[in-house]
């Protein structure tokens, strides 16, 4: 039997199959709910349960705590109705705004600009329209059925024929090994999406970018975005790496802030090396906006990279800085070994 799920305070309305998660039916039918790894495993779709009850599978307690459950909190990518339900969570986009496609997409170039981050370009099919938000990802599909997800690095536009996506080697990664290795230009992968809620928000917010390592693929996007639009919004720019070397992408932010003159960057390294003789932060990343920026009370921050670095930095900005805790956003990059984790516990 299925169930009926509104969404509050939207009113939005979706049915539940039998021993599906709340999110796979949002999903199913266009209901733009909160979401990141759709494994148990981030967070991103916590929300409230005013009505019903639900059944939840598998998830990492840093997820959702057992007191958060006992207070009426779910997961909706774990939740499974058992009765008819009312959801106390964000309209985030919508309705059907960004379709989730299954689609080919063919390897334009692949550059290494370190020894373990590339960027690959991705000629989208020109029959097929891709929309999304900046901030989202894309599976990639591998054929035996596993998935790999990454945010497009390249802002949406009309017309859109291709994508960036910046990925790290993971040495013994089923897709990184590949693409390091045996990956070649005209190359066809598959792809499925748009996935994910994070992107900016409206209004005039100071808005703080938070990056660790490749986490910084969505954050480009957002910056294109901004460019794009002309915003005027003062924007601060904080990319956390472990060495100099690691800063991939610094001539394309160098460009970024001539034409956003309100663009400030502060690159922030956690263990530089003697040979590089580092003159400028270091440290842990969002420590850095925390010295700079002791009142968050007035901004918006978009935080993407390494789950302890995200958690670090809701916690602390919240807790010591003032920041309300409905302006901070975030995309964890959950690794496989996190899912696993979760996966094993079913």
């Amino acid at each position: 039997m299925t169930c009926s799920v509104t969404v509050q305070p939207s009113g939005r309305h979706f049915e539940a199959q039998p021993d599906e998660t709340l999110l796979a039916a949002a999903i199913r039918q266009g209901v733009g709910l909160p979401y990141g790894c759709k494994d148990g495993a981030c967070g991103s779709c916590k929300c409230q349960l005013i009505s019903g009850t639900v059944v939840h599978g598998a998830h990492q307690a840093k997820a959702l705590t057992p007191e958060e459950e006992a207070a009426g909190k779910i997961l909706s990518c774990r939740a499974v109705p058992q009765t008819d339900c009312v959801l106390d969570a964000p309209q985030v986009t919508a309705v059907d705004q960004f379709p989730v496609l299954k689609m080919p997409a063919r390897v334009i170039s692949i550059s290494k600009l370190t020894r373990d981050v590339a960027v690959v370009q991705l000629q989208l099919p020109a029959n097929q329209t891709f929309r999304y938000q900046a901030g989202q990802y894309v599976d990639v599909l591998l054929r035996d059925g596993a998935r790999r997800s990454y945010s497009m690095a390249s802002a949406p536009r009309d017309g859109q024929i291709s994508i960036e996506l910046h990925i790290r080697h993971l040495p013994g990664g089923k897709f990184t090994d590949h693409v390091f290795g045996a990956m070649k230009e005209k190359e066809i992968l598959r792809l499925e999406g748009p996935f994910g809620s994070f992107g900016v928000q409206a209004g005039e917010a100071p808005i703080i970018l938070l990056a660790s390592g490749t986490g910084f693929a969505p954050i480009k996007a957002i910056l294109e975005v901004l460019q794009a639009e002309a915003a005027t919004r003062p924007v601060s720019l904080y990319w956390g790496c472990r060495t100099k070397a690691d800063l991939y992408a610094e001539d394309w932010i160098k460009q970024a802030l001539t034409t956003l003159p309100q663009l400030r960057y502060v690159p922030v390294l956690s263990e530089p090396r003697t040979e590089e003789a580092w003159a400028g932060r270091t440290g842990l990343v969002h420590e850095a906006v925390m010295q700079d920026h002791p009142n968050l009370a007035e901004h918006q921050v978009y935080a993407c990279g390494v789950p302890v670095m995200v958690d670090a930095a809701q916690r602390d900005f919240v807790a010591q800085c003032a920041l309300p805790a409905q302006a901070f956003f975030a995309d964890a990059f959950t690794s496989e070994a996190d899912k696993a984790a979760v996966n094993a516990a079913e």
